[in-house]
């Protein structure tokens, strides 16, 4: 039986379940994850759209872009919890977010090529100038 985890905004109004099935993780240093987290890189998780939803609190969502692309904020807080992606076939999950610790781990590290200056990643994980 697949395993649900659940995930929340920083003041909890909004929380998403998703299937422990993503279908990989990286850590993004592109310029749009660094300014959305306000970190230096965002490690995200992807999973086919129909394996994630909206469990409670969809009322206080804000949604930020068009469809069938777009950004899952918390209205309230402003918490990134996920970003619909690929034509609106997957979510790209912001790990952070998670409250259940996912059986998958970040492998690589992607847009290292526009990674913030001031951070050196000190990890042994492969490192792509772009997307892998």
């Amino acid at each position: 039986m697949t395993r649900i985890l659940t995930g929340q905004c920083r003041c909890r109004a909004v929380t998403y379940e998703a299937a422990d099935e993503f279908a990989y993780a990286v850590n993004c240093h592109c310029s749009n994850c660094r300014r959305t987290t306000g970190s230096a890189f965002k490690p995200l998780a992807g999973i086919a759209i129909e394996k994630i939803k909206i469990a409670a609190g969809s009322e206080n969502l804000m949604v930020y872009g068009d469809e069938p692309d777009n950004y899952l904020h918390c209205g309230k807080c402003g918490s990134l919890l996920y970003a619909v992606v690929k034509n609106g076939t997957y979510a790209h999950v912001t790990m952070g977010t998670l409250v259940d610790t996912p059986s998958i781990r970040p492998t690589h590290h992607v847009f290292v090529g526009s990674k913030a200056e001031w951070f050196e990643i000190t990890d042994d994980l492969p490192q792509y100038d772009e997307s892998d």
